[in-house]
């Protein structure tokens, strides 16, 4: 059940970030992926900054879109579109 959980989290985490960077669509996997590499980069970048955003559900969520939303923007600052 936490495998699931982990990719529910991940795949809205992605979607939401990728909602807000408006960058080009990943997909299902794509923002599933993001969502979760997004997750532990935002925790890694709040925990450096003492930022909590609580615990839950919500708190998962909000932190893998933050931490989505840096990976998109460097994904686009390395692959620029020409």
């Amino acid at each position: 059940m936490d495998i699931l959980a982990t990719l529910l989290i991940g795949a809205v985490a992605g979607w939401l970030g990728g909602t807000i960077y408006k960058g080009s669509g990943l997909g299902l996997i794509g923002n599933i992926i993001v969502g979760i590499l997004g997750s532990v980069v935002g925790y890694w970048l709040l925990g450096l900054l003492g930022i909590h955003l609580g615990t839950g559900w919500i708190g998962a969520i909000l932190t893998g879109a933050i931490g989505a939303i840096v990976i998109l923007f460097l994904i686009n600052l390395i692959f620029k579109k020409k």
